[in-house]
C-alpha cells in the first residue's frame, strides 16, 4: 500500500490547505508566500524579502517531511510583477543549485497582497545531485 502522510509542520497557514503531503515517492508542498511561519499572517516586504521568506517556509515544510531543497524536482513560481524577473533569476540559484529542478514561472497572477509565491514537488529517495 502506498505511503500517504500529511505534513502539518514547518510553516502553517490559516487557509484550508495542508502545507505538504507525502504520497508514495513524492512530497507535494502547497504554495508558500511571505507569511509568518507560525501564524500564516502575510508579511509585506520587498520582492527579495518576500522571495527569501517564501523559500524559507518551503524549506521548513520539506525539512518537516525529512527532505531538503536538494530533493525538489519541480518548482512552480508566481511573480506579481514581470519587472522582478531578473532579480528572481539571480536569487533562485542560491537555493536551487545545479542541477536545477524543472520550473514554470507565471507572471501577473498574485494581485496586490503578494509579490511572490512558489510550490514544489520533491522526490523522497534521492537528491538532484544524485541523479544520473
Amino acid at each position: 500500500m502506498p505511503h500517504l502522510k500529511i505534513i502539518d509542520a514547518g510553516a502553517r497557514s490559516h487557509l484550508p490547505f495542508s502545507p505538504g503531503i507525502i504520497a508514495g515517492d513524492f512530497m507535494y508542498v502547497s504554495g508558500q508566500a511571505s507569511v509568518d511561519a507560525a501564524t500564516g499572517a502575510i508579511i509585506p516586504d520587498t520582492f527579495e524579502g518576500e522571495m527569501r521568506r517564501s523559500i524559507a517556509n518551503l524549506k521548513a515544510i520539506l525539512e518537516a517531511g525529512g527532505l531538503s531543497l536538494d530533493h525538489v524536482i519541480n518548482v512552480k513560481s508566481y511573480l506579481a510583477d514581470e519587472a522582478d524577473g531578473a532579480l528572481y533569476n539571480r536569487i533562485y540559484p542560491e537555493y536551487f543549485g545545479h542541477p536545477t529542478p524543472t520550473r514554470s514561472t507565471i507572471v501577473g497572477v498574485l494581485g496586490t497582497k503578494l509579490k511572490f509565491e512558489l510550490d514544489c514537488v520533491a522526490y523522497r529517495h534521492a537528491t538532484r545531485q544524485q541523479a544520473t
